[in-house]
């Protein structure tokens, strides 16, 4: 069995796309004090599809920082933390070869990347009908 490719670590000076020399996309989000969870979402998102779009199954890393929402869980707010947990690993990971989160660090997706990304994201509520 092969190795994981493992990409060069080269977070981008400003936010956005930018392509490496390993043949890997830096992805970079920056999300702001006045964002909330559904905006941090939906940018992320929006980003990973321009990715995909610009250069079609090629290995992606996506570093994120967070300005602001510091709170209490390991030094997140509530909506932070779980955006950074749950919403992450259940949405955006699947979809790149690494990423790097102020809670997790870097980390290389075990898995390889997926390149079927959704048309769109659908932010439900807790106990929210998806109907």
């Amino acid at each position: 069995m092969e190795p994981p490719f493992i990409p060069e670590y080269n977070k981008p000076d400003a936010p956005g796309i930018a392509m490496n020399f390993d043949n890997t996309v830096s992805l970079y989000h920056i999300v702001e004090p006045e964002d909330d969870f559904v905006k941090a979402a939906s940018d992320v998102f929006a980003l990973l599809k321009q990715a995909e779009a610009a250069y079609p199954g090629w290995p992606r890393v996506f570093y994120v920082d967070i300005r602001g929402h510091a709170g209490p869980r390991h030094g997140f707010t509530d909506d932070f933390f779980e955006f950074q947990q749950d919403f992450w690993f259940a949405t955006i990971a699947h979809f790149v070869t690494a990423f790097e989160l102020p809670l997790t660090g870097p980390l290389v997706n075990p898995n390889p990347q997926r390149n079927d990304l959704p048309d769109t994201l659908v932010i439900r509520e807790p106990g929210e009908d998806p109907a």
